[in-house]
């Protein structure tokens, strides 16, 4: 599966209260992601996708993890 990213991206990722997942990301962020789920819609069940700060999301942010399901 390729991972394409809009030119500028911005995604950050952090835990609230210990349990609320926020993600925050510009216009460029929002569709690169809203392009990278399609992909994985496409895939075989147990594919998955991470990200974290040394490949995509913005230092200091959690790391996320999305899986294709049955």
């Amino acid at each position: 599966m390729t991972i394409d990213w809009l030119d500028g991206f911005t995604i950050e990722v952090r835990i609230d209260d210990g349990k609320t997942a926020v993600i925050s990301a510009n216009r460029e962020g929002l569709l690169s992601l809203a392009m990278q789920l399609t992909a994985l819609a496409d895939q075989v069940p147990g594919s998955h996708i991470h990200y974290d700060e040394y490949n995509s999301l913005e230092d200091g942010s959690s790391e996320m993890i999305i899986v294709r399901q049955q």
